[in-house]
């Protein structure tokens, strides 16, 4: 078998694993929804003429549940799985590093399409979110989701091991994810972030998939409140892009088996 068609595989074992492990499930797709219940429900001002909070906050954690099931569920799960010692086995089968992270890519694909579906309908249907209207906004809004949530998969595989043992995963990684999350635009307007702030923000991912979605599911004319006054497209794929080889060669740099014990 290829590489490839070992990934696949491998994909569809990760997805039956995380289904059958009820605590990741409703982590996983229920705190995004419901950040975006309550922060639509407490905050409805207008940040443009027809933009409100709720709209700019909908498109922002559409971003962020990408980096919630990408990113941070897989910094937190790997450990576990590295401790238990599920990972030594697998080491000892003929399937290379490179097949175990497709594997990881397809499972976090196929969740972040679920949670991506919960989000959108909700938005829609409780916020009055408004659906993309042409054929090229909603290629962006694909693109942007599939390089994003590829990038953050990689990133999550490879910032898994700083982690010393499976308790320990949470507590490096949430507070990664929460603090890029404040500082990407996502439940503070970008604009009024610091400009420091911004600066680090611009470095990662999210700040360029928050940006992104809003160019999607927000009125054209809201890029003139960007802070570069455009929604730079090219600019988002370029970075995203990166991400995903500099992801992958940190996967295959420091990505560990067993403990470092």
């Amino acid at each position: 078998m290829t590489t490839l068609h070992l990934g696949l595989l491998r994909g569809g074992l990760e997805i039956k694993q995380f289904l059958r492990s009820r605590e990741s499930v409703v982590f996983t797709l229920a705190f995004p929804l419901l950040l975006l219940v309550l922060f639509g429900a407490i905050f409805n001002d207008e940040l443009a003429p027809g933009v409100s909070y709720t709209q700019y906050f909908a498109a922002g954690m559409l971003a962020a549940g990408l980096l919630s099931t990408g990113f941070q569920s897989l910094a937190i799960q790997i450990p576990i799985e590295r401790e238990k010692g599920i990972l030594k086995r697998l080491r000892g089968t003929p399937m290379p590093r490179t097949a175990y992270f497709i594997g990881k890519v397809v499972m976090v694909l196929a969740i972040g399409l679920a949670e991506t579906i919960l989000l959108l309908a909700t938005a829609v249907l409780l916020f009055d979110l408004p659906l993309p209207s042409t054929a090229g906004k909603w290629l962006t809004f694909v693109w942007v989701a599939v390089l994003g949530i590829t990038a953050c998969t990689l990133c999550g595989i490879a910032f898994s091991s700083l982690a010393r043992s499976g308790r320990s995963g949470p507590a490096v990684a949430t507070p990664v994810a929460i603090v890029l999350q404040f500082i990407s635009g996502i439940f503070i307007p970008y604009q009024n972030i610091p400009g420091w702030l911004r600066d680090i923000a611009s470095v990662f991912p999210l700040k360029w998939m928050c940006q992104g979605m809003r160019s999607v599911f927000l009125p054209d004319s809201f890029a003139a409140q960007e802070v570069d006054g455009g929604w730079q497209h090219g600019t988002t794929a370029l970075v995203l892009a990166a991400w995903i080889v500099g992801g992958l060669v940190l996967c295959l740099a420091t990505f560990r088996w067993t403990d470092r014990s």
